[in-house]
Order: structure tokens, then sequence, then C-alpha cells
């Protein structure tokens, strides 16, 4: 009697202290997307404010081109150089020095003399760009060792909401901030929120990075056959010296995922265009104060990307799961097409609800792309979440610079269109593709069952079928 209540009570005791750990670190994972949100207020506020600066200091539009244009391009480089950080540093590192480097260079600008302006804006842009993705990666790579494989879904769409939250708020107030205080309190405003994050990196204990790597890829080599394989990426990944070979690895690890990271690129070349193409727009419906549809526009839109995140956490707590590779490419068709839809002159009311659309594809796909690349092993995912980086980069810098030339000659319901038009076409490809990946599959399970059907010894597999097959 004692024996067989023994176990009963190991069981109820093992599953008390699995719920309290996850509740530990579901409440310091909350604490760090508030830091997060926080930082991001501070980046959305500084976009604003800093291309405004920008203008009025250099009095050129050229010259804000040119800002935008060395903070992507820094963004393109840390991308791929972050995947061997991650596995060299873990990502509490990453993340602090990547906020601590950005509010240092706020302060720099702050205090530049005038002489110095352009070279302080400069390395502004550097460092942002830079900082950003860094701690972009680390936190996005990082994630199922701070919550659990079984949480990501709900870790990523809780981050996402903190950053659409931090986004309406920065935009929002930016223009409010810079005409009420001026630049040198908006810069410090800026400034303290990327400190506030900072501390609240540093306070926090966070997993990831150089430790998750080097005991996932034991795991896998002590697992596998194929485990001197997993351990030369592995050695290849803390040494840095093979960042390119890895990073292109992750994008082989699962069938289709560098067809998803190409899609997410065009998805970047596509939202360059309704980036671009808002302002153009708005200026046609009202001329006299083009700014109230871009606002209305981007709220409403938060809206539905925050709407999609609620439903998306509940559906991970009622069911376990995460939302698929299947709803990051269907995600990406419905985003697409009402980005397209908004340009094309319905009334307000029909186009607030298009918005509204975007906004819950957009949140959709957001939280299907992070989960699918966060299933691969901590030795590769760092450096396929980099690889992303970059490719997202390359696709949204492209695309201003191409749809920037295309908008002097064609409206922007056409510029929108085709660039969109792009993304559904790469989004119907990887459909097809992550459906014959599933057929092949199916028949493959259908195969062996019959196999053990007729055999009746599973644990034979391939070389009973040609057995019978032959027989």
């Amino acid at each position: 009697m004692g024996s067989a209540d023994g176990p009963k009570a190991d069981e109820t005791d093992g599953d008390t202290r699995k719920a309290r750990d996850t509740a530990v670190s579901e409440r310091r994972f909350r604490f760090l997307v508030a830091g997060y949100a926080v930082s991001s207020y501070g980046t959305f506020l500084n976009m604003v404010a800093l291309n405004l600066f920008v203008y009025e200091t250099t009095g050129r539009a050229l010259a804000m081109g040119l800002f935008m244009a060395v903070r992507l391009a820094s963004g393109f480089v840390a991308g791929l150089v972050v995947g061997g950080l991650l596995a060299r540093f873990s990502a509490k590192s990453i993340m602090l020095w990547a906020n601590v480097g950005q509010g240092a260079v706020m302060l720099v600008l702050i205090l530049a003399p005038d002489g110095m302006l352009t070279g302080a804006l400069m390395a502004v842009s550097v460092v942002i760009g830079a900082c950003g993705t860094l701690f972009m990666v680390a936190l996005r790579s990082s994630i199922p060792e701070m919550v659990g494989e079984d949480r990501r879904a709900w870790a990523n769409s809780l981050s996402i909401t903190g950053r659409s939250l931090a986004m309406v708020a920065g935009f929002a107030s930016a223009g409010v901030v810079v005409s009420l205080v001026g630049y040198t309190a908006a810069f410090l405003v800026d400034m303290a929120t990327f400190v506030a994050c900072a501390v609240t990196v540093a306070l926090l204990p966070i997993a990831g990075g150089k430790g998750a790597g080097g005991k996932e890829a034991g795991a896998e080599g002590s697992e596998s056959s194929g485990g001197s394989g997993a351990g030369k990426d592995a050695s290849a990944a803390k040494s840095g010296r093979r960042w390119r070979p890895v990073a292109f690895l992750a994008l082989a690890a699962a069938p289709g995922m560098g067809l998803m990271v190409a899609l997410r690129g065009v998805d970047a070349f596509g939202s360059s265009s309704h980036n671009a193409a808002l302002p153009i727009y708005s200026t046609s419906l009202d001329a006299s104060n083009p700014a109230v549809f871009v606002s209305a526009f981007w709220c409403v839109w938060a809206l539905g990307n925050i709407g999609a995140q609620q439903v998306i956490q509940r559906y991970a707590q009622r069911t376990g799961r995460s939302v698929g590779a299947l709803g990051f490419g269907y995600g990406t068709v419905v985003m697409s097409a009402a980005f397209i839809a908004a340009f094309a002159g319905f009334p307000l009311a029909v186009t607030a609800v298009i918005a509204l659309i975007a906004g819950a594809a957009d949140g959709l796909t957001e939280v299907a792309y992070t989960s699918h690349l966060q299933t691969l092993p901590a030795t590769l995912r760092g450096h396929a979440f980099g690889l992303s980086a970059t490719f997202e980069n390359l696709g949204f810098g492209v695309g201003m610079i191409l749809v920037a030339a295309a908008l002097d000659r064609f409206s922007p319901l056409a510029v929108v269109g085709w660039s969109h038009g792009a993304a559904i076409v790469v989004a119907v490809v990887f459909l097809l593709r992550v459906a014959g990946v599933r057929r092949t599959e199916r028949t493959g399970r259908a195969g062996l069952r019959k196999e053990e059907a007729v055999e009746g010894r599973p644990d034979r597999g391939d070389r009973d079928g040609a057995e019978v097959s032959g027989g």
C-alpha cells in the first residue's frame, strides 16, 4: 500500500514543482517584455524624432534617406554576425549591451557640439541599427530556453503585443514630444527607455545563447547517429569561424525553412511599399492634414495586431499548440491582399476594416514565423534568426529604393500592388511546398503502418517492407 502511494505523491510533487517553475519563468518573461516594450517605445519615438532632426539639421531630404540606409545596413551586418556572437556569449549579455550601446550613443548625440552633429548622427544610425537587430535576435532565439518549448507561442505573442503597443505610443507621441519639449528632451526620453530596458535585463536571470547552445549540442550528439556532424556544427558555431555555413545549414535543417526565410524577405520588400506610399495616399485624401489618415491607419492596424495576439495566446493556452507554417503562409497572403486593398479608394469605414484585417494577419504571421524558427536546435537557432534579420533588412532597404523611384511615376495602388503581389506569389509557392511535404509525410506513415500490419514486426522497419515486396 505504501509503495503504491509513493509514486502518486512523487508525481504530485513533480507536477506542483513544474507548475511553480513555469509560473516563475512566465512572471520573469513578463517583466522582460515590459522592459522590451519601453525600449521599443524609444525606438519608434526616435524613428520620427531623428528623421525630423536630420532634415532640420541638414535641410536635405537626401540626408534622411542616407540616415535610414546606414541604419538598415548596420542591421544587415549585425544579422550576419549575431549567430556567432550567441555561440560565444550569453543572450543576456548581448541584450544588456545592446541597450547600453543605444543609450550611450543617444547621450553622445545630446552632448555633441554643432560642428560634430553630422558625425554623431551617423554614429547613432550605425549603433541603433546594429543593436536593435542584436537585441531582437537574442530575445527571439532564446525564448524556448526562457519559458519552455510548449510556451513559446504564448511568449512570442506577448512580446509582439508589447512591441505593437509601443509602436502606437511612439508614433503617436513623437510629434507632440518634439513640438512641446524639443529634440533634446525627446532624445533624453529615448535614452531613458534604453536604460530602463538594460536595468530590466540586468536584474533578470535570462537563459539562452552560449550556455543553451553547448547544452543542446551535447544532447544531440548523444541521441543521434549524426551526433558527430552536430558536434562539428556546434564547435563551428562556438568558434565563430564558420558562421556563414552554419547560418545556411540552419535554413536546410527543416523542409521549407529556406523558402520561409526568403518569403519573409519578400514580405519586408512589400512592407516598404505601403510604408512609403501611405503618406502620398494620405495627402491625396486630405492635403491640408495628411498625418490624420496615416496615424488612424496605424492605430487601427495595431488594434488588429493586438487582437490577434490575444486570440493566439488563448489558443495556445487551450490547445498547447502553436501556429504552424501554414498559418504563416496564409497570413502573408491575407496581409498582403489587405494592404493592396487599403489603397484601392474604398470608403474610410471599409478601409478601417481592411487595416484591422491587415494588422491581425500581420500578428499571425509574426507569431507563426518566430515560433517555427524556434523549433530549430539552439546551436542553429541564433544563426537562423540572424540570417532572417539580414534578409528582412535587405528586402526592406532595396524596397525603399525601388519603391521611392516607382512612386514618382506610378500610383500608390500600382506600386503596392506589384510589391505585395510578389509576396503573395512566393507565399503560394511556400504553401504548395508545405502541403507537398505534409502529403509525403502522411504517405510515409501510411506505408509504414501497412508494412507493420503485414509483417507484425514494427521493429524491423524498411527492411521488412523490402522483403515483402520482393517476395
